[in-house]
C-alpha cells in the first residue's frame, strides 16, 4: 500500500505526459479539416479511414475539450481550435429554421442525417457553455440560452419527467421505428457508424446522464434558477430513477413513464463504465448545486461494489465493457472509455471516502492502459483490448475523439492536485 504522496509524485507525470504527447499530439493538428470541424476517423496505424461524416456528438465534443484546454491554461492554441471547431457547429449543424443540432452532415456541411435527438443537444449544451464559460464568447451564451428554451419547449416531459429524446428537424416527436443511436452503446465503436437499432421512444439513462453532465456545466456557467431546476431534476433520475435498488446497480433503458425495459437478456445488462461514470458526474452535479455528496454516498458505494465484483479484472486491472445481471462481464473487451471513467471516478471516490480500494483501482487501471491500452508507438488509445491482452479497433471513429481519454486525464491530474 502506497500512500497519497507517493501515488501522487509517481502518477501524476504519467497522466501529463500521456495527455500531451499521447492524446493531444496524435489529435492536434490532425484532426482539423481545413474545410470546417473535425475529422475523427483514423484506423490503428491512425491513418486517416475515409470516413468524412461529421455527426454533432463528436464534433461538440471536440469544441468542448479544447475550450478546456483552453481555459486551464494548456495553450492559446486551443481557444482558436475551439473556435473553429464552434463555427462549423454552429454554421453548419445548427438549424436556422427551426433550432437545435442535426445529427450528421457530410464534411462540406450538406445535412446527411437531419433529425434531432437528445444525446446530441446534450453535447452542443456542453460545448457551447465551456466555450462561454473559457472565452466569455456572448454568440455561445445566447446559443446555450436558446438551446435550452428548445429543449423546454419541445423536449421536456412534465408529466412523467425527464425528456422525450428523438425528433424530425422540426421538432415532432418520433415515437416508433429506431433512431440514429447504437442498440449497445455509442460511445464503444471498433466500427464507423452505428446499427441504427434503438426504439425511438424510449427514454435511456445514457441520455439523461450526459444531459446531466452539460446542464452541470450549463449551471455553473451561467447560474439561472431554470438552469439549476432541470438539473436538480436530471439528479435525481440519475440517483433514483434509473438505479435498480434490488440489483446495486442500473440499467440503460425506459418506457416514456420510465417503467424499466428488462423483458430479455439485451435489456438486463449492467454497463460498468456508465454506472462508475454515473458516480462522478452526479457528484459534479451534486457540488454545482451546493448539495452534500454524502447523502449519495451508499448510493456511489453500491454502484462500485457491483462494478468491482462483476466487471473488474483482479488480475491485470481495468473495467469490462458489460454484463448481465447478477453474472460476471459477459461481454469482456475492455474499452478504452470504460478505463477512463473508471480512473477519473476511482480517484473521486478515494476523495470522498479515504478507502485505499479506489486508490489501488486507480493505480491497477493506469498501468493496464499503459501497457496494454496506450499505444506509445502511434498516439492514442486503442478502442479496446480483448481478453487475450490484445488491442482491438480504431484509434478514432464516429464516437471515438479526445474527449473521454483527455478528459479523464485532465480530471485525474486536478484530484491529484488536491489529494493530501
Amino acid at each position: 500500500m502506497q500512500d497519497t504522496e507517493t501515488i501522487r509524485e509517481a502518477y501524476r507525470p504519467k497522466l501529463e505526459a500521456v495527455l500531451e504527447e499521447n492524446v493531444l499530439d496524435f489529435w492536434f493538428p490532425r484532426c482539423i479539416d481545413d474545410e470546417g470541424g473535425f475529422l475523427t476517423s483514423y484506423d490503428a496505424d491512425g491513418e486517416f479511414a475515409g470516413n468524412n461524416h461529421k455527426q454533432v456528438v463528436t464534433q461538440a465534443r471536440m469544441v468542448w475539450f479544447t475550450a478546456r484546454l483552453a481555459r486551464e491554461g494548456h495553450g492559446d492554441e486551443y481557444r482558436g481550435i475551439a473556435e473553429y471547431g464552434l463555427d462549423f457547429l454552429l454554421d453548419e449543424m445548427w438549424d436556422d429554421q427551426d433550432g437545435g443540432f442535426g445529427w450528421e452532415v457530410e464534411r462540406d456541411g450538406t445535412t446527411s442525417k437531419p433529425n434531432k435527438h437528445l444525446y446530441g443537444q446534450s453535447f452542443g449544451l456542453y460545448a457551447l457553455s465551456e466555450y462561454h464559460r473559457a472565452t466569455g464568447d456572448e454568440r455561445a451564451a445566447e446559443y446555450a440560452h436558446e438551446l435550452v428554451d428548445l429543449l423546454d419547449e419541445h423536449a421536456k416531459d412534465d408529466v412523467h419527467g425527464g425528456y422525450v429524446e428523438y425528433f424530425t428537424p422540426e421538432w415532432e416527436p418520433i415515437l416508433e421505428g429506431r433512431t440514429y443511436l447504437d442498440n449497445i452503446e455509442p460511445d464503444w465503436s471498433p466500427k464507423e457508424s452505428g446499427d441504427d437499432a434503438l426504439d425511438a421512444s424510449l427514454k435511456l439513462m445514457n441520455t439523461h446522464l450526459h444531459l446531466m453532465e452539460a446542464f452541470t456545466t450549463y449551471y455553473e456557467t451561467f447560474e439561472t434558477a431554470r438552469g439549476r431546476e432541470r438539473l436538480h431534476e436530471l439528479l435525481d433520475i440519475l440517483t433514483n430513477t434509473v438505479v435498480r435498488k434490488k440489483l446495486g446497480a442500473c440499467s440503460d433503458k425506459y418506457t416514456p413513464e420510465w417503467q424499466p425495459k428488462l423483458d430479455g437478456e439485451d435489456l438486463r445488462v449492467v454497463s460498468y463504465g456508465h454506472d462508475i461514470e454515473n458516480v462522478w458526474l452526479s457528484m459534479d452535479a451534486a457540488n454545482a448545486l451546493g448539495i452534500s455528496n454524502d447523502l449519495y454516498a451508499d448510493l456511489y458505494e453500491t454502484l462500485w461494489e457491483y462494478t468491482l465484483e462483476y466487471g473488474y479484472d483482479d488480475e491485470h486491472g481495468g473495467f469490462y465493457f458489460y454484463g448481465g445481471f447478477d453474472e460476471p462481464a459477459n461481454f469482456r473487451v475492455k474499452a478504452w472509455w470504460v478505463q477512463a471513467e473508471g480512473l477519473t471516478s476511482a480517484l473521486r471516490m478515494y476523495e470522498h471516502t479515504g478507502e485505499q480500494k479506489y486508490l489501488d483501482v486507480f493505480t491497477e487501471t493506469y498501468d493496464f492502459l499503459d501497457e496494454y491500452g496506450i499505444d506509445h508507438d502511434v498516439g492514442e488509445w486503442h478502442s479496446g483490448v480483448n481478453d487475450d491482452l490484445e488491442p482491438v479497433g480504431r484509434k478514432g471513429a464516429v464516437y471515438k475523439a479526445a474527449y473521454h481519454n483527455g478528459r479523464a486525464l485532465l480530471e485525474s491530474i486536478a484530484a491529484l492536485e488536491r489529494l493530501d
